[in-house]
């Protein structure tokens, strides 16, 4: 922790009157609270005093050529800097205006293909008007000597004088690009078409990506799922079938073995495109298999002799 002597410089701070001699000791003192102040306010300078004292400021102060770092107690005084480094005189973050977001809707097959969507925006935008208004204001720490060796510090609202603006609306048209690959919720951003700021910059316009229902897929990642139906003898003798994909190209599902109800097949490759890259997620089919609602004896019969009798025939005999 810092030395207890260097903190109760800071301390010090009084009304001085009476002689020369006096008031020279508190201008001495005054020195001695402005160094407290910079060596409190400059990290580096208080892990010296902390781990060598006075010493080790000194030889610090020669090493750096004498010159001053940190801020001083007149930065505090007339609002260059805050106390212990804090410093206020940053550069001020500009105000922004309000984003706009617009929900997207696009099909599965835009995210798979790409789209330009073209669309109008019907925004407020600021022009110039007649007259002068008001703008710019700030807080600024004003300080004002009382007498000798008092202050007195407060704050006061200070504005300039701009020209006066007003706002107007206006069409703009918009081109939104949809790349191949994008996700659900993910957001396409135009900066500073968004609501205007007076003295400020204007916000975003914002439109997320919301995916439309389709009757073949569901998308899962960069997966597409996909239910297929297969007749009772295409699952028990195999099959080959085509469909047409979302960008028109043909996807042959075949299998020269039993497929069972819910047996799921993987296709690499007839998924989804990833997003910026030229991998592709996987399609997966997921079978059900269509039963005939009735079987004449004739077939069953048939059935029996093919695959055997089953437990309830048996015990039917």
């Amino acid at each position: 922790m810092l030395s207890c002597t260097l903190l109760s410089s800071v301390c010090r701070c009084r009304q001085v009157t009476g002689s020369e001699a006096e008031k020279a000791e508190a201008a001495k003192h005054f020195a001695e609270i402005n160094h407290a102040y910079e060596t409190l306010s400059d990290p580096e300078k208080r892990q010296i005093y902390d781990q060598y004292g006075e010493e080790g400021l000194r030889q610090h102060a020669g090493q750096q050529g004498g010159g001053q770092g940190g801020g001083s107690i007149f930065d505090m005084f007339f609002g260059g800097g805050g106390p212990f480094g804090q410093q206020q005189d940053q550069e001020e973050r500009t105000p922004k205006g309000h984003d706009v977001v617009v929900d997207l809707f696009v099909s599965l097959k835009d995210l798979y293909v790409g789209r330009e969507i073209t669309t109008v925006r019907d925004k407020p935008v600021l022009r110039p008007a007649s007259g002068t208004r008001r703008c710019k204001c700030k807080q600024k720490l004003v300080t004002r000597q009382l007498g000798p060796g008092m202050f007195q510090q407060f704050t006061q609202n200070v504005c300039e004088e701009c020209p006066a603006v007003k706002v107007e609306r206006e069409k703009e048209t918009i081109n939104v690009h949809v790349e191949p690959g994008m996700v659900e919720g993910q957001e396409i951003r135009f900066f500073e078409e968004g609501e205007p700021m007076v003295d400020g910059e204007p916000g975003d316009l914002i439109f997320k990506v919301r995916t439309l229902p389709h009757a073949l897929f569901k998308r899962s990642g960069n997966d597409l799922l996909m239910d297929k139906t297969i007749s009772l003898i295409d699952a028990l003798t195999g099959f080959r079938h085509e469909f047409e994909h979302l960008d028109g190209h043909k996807v042959v599902l075949e299998s020269s073995k039993v497929t069972r109800p819910g047996d799921v097949q993987t296709v690499e490759g007839e998924g989804m495109p990833v997003y910026d890259s030229a991998s592709r997620g996987r399609l997966l089919v997921t079978y059900t298999v269509d039963f005939p609602a009735s079987l004449t004896e004739e077939q069953k019969a048939t059935v029996r002799s093919l695959f055997g009798a089953g437990n309830g025939a048996a015990a039917a005999a």
